[in-house]
């Protein structure tokens, strides 16, 4: 592990990168393409069917096989060049987000579309996150990390926000066409601004998926990056499956449209947290408040016993997702742990098992909430995260 820095880095350091210019557009265009693409082809699948069903499984088709990708493809992002490996990446979302604008296809060809795209969905991601330590050494990396953080969740409520305005002016159709001209500025993107920098790791006779195997449990046998990973997914994974019982404990509160209220203030929360934890505290300081962060998300949802009303609710929440500013020195540590060579299937398995604990975790909660009140249910990922604080003080220390 590298000796932690005692400056600060700055949004002129990172954005005076150009390679990080290019990769943070990519970033914000993939997140809000998408969004605008699920929104739409939930709506045109409903209008087509009338069944909400129908329209859940859309909306979530592109987020269940994250977690296949993550363990069968994710070799790719050290074994091909990212210009090359983004590039037909960016292709595929264009492909498949214009053949669905075409209209007509019966929902079994939709699902597999969208199952394609989502495959190769965290390779893409993992191909970019391993170029920001290559590109922002020290304390730039934790800046620009949380910058992603921070434009990911913007850019998923803006695409969501944009998506329905623009299904309220144009068809279902024509938003899908527009999604797909973002997928295609990006293919331009990572093809001509990119440069052509050599794979971190030399490509092998191995098989794409064995060799994913091998270094995933290489990572997860090593008793420093297990715990490092352990530590990235537990507390998110227990805190933010809260979320899943956002609906029924504002309908508790007579106001079962204020879960919104709730689910936002949880975003600002986190925007907040990885705005001061990325720009505002200093490295050495960052790396000692990692735990007590840890701890900040699950602490406030304990409070969630008194039955608090909306004001309140929505102040535990933001409070909470504040301490996600944890993450980042979490995952300083571990790309300082791993050698080049693996380094994006590292960060690549970090972000598959987080889609995969959070998306448990939310599965969990709602589960529970059919046997619990709300509150409880709260209380209990509250009292969870802790726990797994305590656990993995080691790591998170």
């Amino acid at each position: 592990m590298t000796a932690p820095t005692t400056t600060s880095a700055r949004y002129r350091d990172v954005f005076g990168v150009p390679e990080f210019r290019t990769l943070f557009s990519l970033q914000t265009l993939q997140v809000g393409g998408d969004s605008v693409r699920t929104i739409a082809l939930s709506v045109q699948t409903f209008e087509r069917t009338g069944s909400p069903v129908a329209a859940a499984l859309v909306f979530a088709a592109g987020m269940l096989p994250y977690v296949v990708g993550g363990a069968l493809l994710l070799s790719l992002a050290d074994r091909v060049p990212a210009r090359r490996l983004l590039t037909g990446y960016h292709l595929l979302r264009l492909a498949v987000t214009a053949v669905l604008a075409v209209g007509g296809l019966p929902l079994p060809l939709i699902m597999a579309l969208l199952v394609a795209a989502g495959l190769f969905a965290p390779v893409g991601s993992a191909a970019v996150q391993a170029r920001l330590p290559v590109l922002l050494p020290g304390d730039g990396y934790v800046l620009g990390r949380s910058l992603f953080s921070m434009t990911s969740a913007g850019a998923q409520i803006a695409g969501q926000a944009a998506g329905g305005l623009l299904l309220s002016v144009l068809a279902p159709a024509g938003t899908l066409w527009l999604a797909a001209a973002g997928a295609a500025l990006a293919a331009g993107l990572a093809r001509f601004r990119l440069p052509d920098a050599p794979a971190p790791s030399r490509a092998v006779s191995t098989g794409t998926a064995r060799a994913t195997w091998r270094t995933n449990r290489l990572l997860l046998g090593r008793r420093t990056t297990r715990g490092l990973l352990l530590a990235g997914w537990l507390p998110i994974s227990l805190s933010v499956a809260a979320e899943g019982v956002a609906v029924p404990y504002a309908g508790g509160l007579g106001r079962p449209d204020a879960a919104g209220l709730l689910l936002s203030a949880a975003a600002a929360g986190m925007f907040a947290g990885n705005l001061v934890a990325g720009r505002w505290v200093r490295p050495d300081l960052r790396d000692r408040l990692a735990l007590p962060l840890a701890a900040l998300t699950g602490a406030p949802l304990l409070l969630f016993a008194f039955g608090p009303g909306l004001a309140a609710a929505c102040a535990l929440m933001a409070a909470g997702t504040f301490g996600l500013g944890y993450e980042l020195p979490v995952q300083r540590r571990l790309v300082d742990a791993v050698p080049e060579e693996i380094r994006g299937q590292a960060v690549g398995l970090y972000g598959s098992g987080l889609m995969t604990g959070q998306a448990a975790g939310i599965g969990a909660a709602g589960a529970l909430g059919e046997v619990m009140a709300p509150g409880q249910v709260m209380v209990l990922c509250g009292a969870a995260t802790l726990v797994a604080c305590l656990c993995l003080h080691r790591s998170l220390r």
